[in-house]
């Protein structure tokens, strides 16, 4: 007989171990979930223990749901279901009951970001009510562009000093979790960041992390994309040779704007959307 329960900050063992029971058969080639990690995305991600939730068999993890919670919403950020209980109905009663306790305590709206290679992922939100909102597409860029050169000023630049200045934003719907304000402020000590500076102001900037996963690019000048693509070589001139930015929303950056500054599309995230609601 199977039961569920909703987890506790003192459940982080619990966690791991149905993580790696349940999601690692099926992704072999990731690292084992260790307490350190699942901290780290306590931190980064706002994962919620208590919008976590395991299904057991006896004693044994068969089914888990990991959620990571913000004013904005709720990021369903792993769903996964052993390979011997699947097709068995968890996955749907876990996405249901979390659904039923969030039109309680809020926030009522849920997303999530599934990979569209994980075909019974995608078919199992859409079969719990959930909406597909947009694609979400990966990038990479492997091949420098050269670009006209730019009369200003190449400095570091950190998220604090973007925060200060008033030009890293606020919540954008359009980003995703992994690279809202809200995980650059978490990782702040984890990244880099390169500005081209005018005599007034940071005219464009770049924030990214040492294996070359940019996490944010925005230019503040109407130039065709030149700054940006100055910063890009910049990197490429330090020794990072393959660059990349994931989940892309199609209102957050234009394809046709990152193909001219030399990326390519590499794999892409469905983004679903539900309002919670009450079994």
């Amino acid at each position: 007989m199977s039961s569920y329960r909703f987890c506790r900050t003192d459940d982080v063992s619990l966690l791991v171990a149905a993580l790696n029971r349940c999601w690692s058969p099926h992704f072999p080639s990731e690292p084992a979930m260790t307490p350190e990690a699942f901290k780290r995305s306590i931190r980064d991600l706002q994962v919620w223990c208590s919008s976590c939730m395991v299904a057991f068999a006896g004693a044994d993890p068969i089914a888990v749901l990991i959620g990571a919670k913000r004013p904005s919403g709720t990021l369903i950020h792993r769903i996964a279901v052993h390979p011997d209980h699947c097709r068995q109905g968890h996955g749907r009663h876990v996405l249901t009951s979390l659904s039923s306790k969030l039109a309680i305590l809020g926030p009522p709206k849920i997303v999530a970001e599934i990979p569209d290679t994980l075909t019974p992922a995608c078919e199992l939100f859409v079969a719990s009510g959930y909406i597909q909102e947009a694609v979400l597409t990966n990038y990479v860029l492997e091949t420098p562009v050269a670009g006209e050169r730019i009369d200003s000023y190449v400095i570091p630049v950190t998220v604090d000093d973007l925060a200060a200045n008033g030009l890293l934003g606020e919540h954008d719907p359009t980003v995703c979790w992994e690279r809202s304000v809200e995980t650059l402020t978490a990782r702040k000590d984890d990244m880099q960041g390169f500005a081209i500076a005018s005599d007034e102001r940071l005219e464009a900037f770049v924030l990214f992390l040492p294996d070359g996963e940019i996490l944010a690019m925005r230019s503040f000048i109407e130039d065709g994309g030149a700054r940006l693509d100055h910063l890009l070589a910049h990197l490429r001139a330090r020794g990072v040779q393959t660059l990349r930015i994931q989940k892309v929303h199609p209102a957050e950056i234009s394809a046709e704007w990152l193909a001219m500054l030399g990326f390519r599309s590499a794999g892409a995230h469905r983004l679903y959307a539900a309002k919670a609601r009450s079994a």
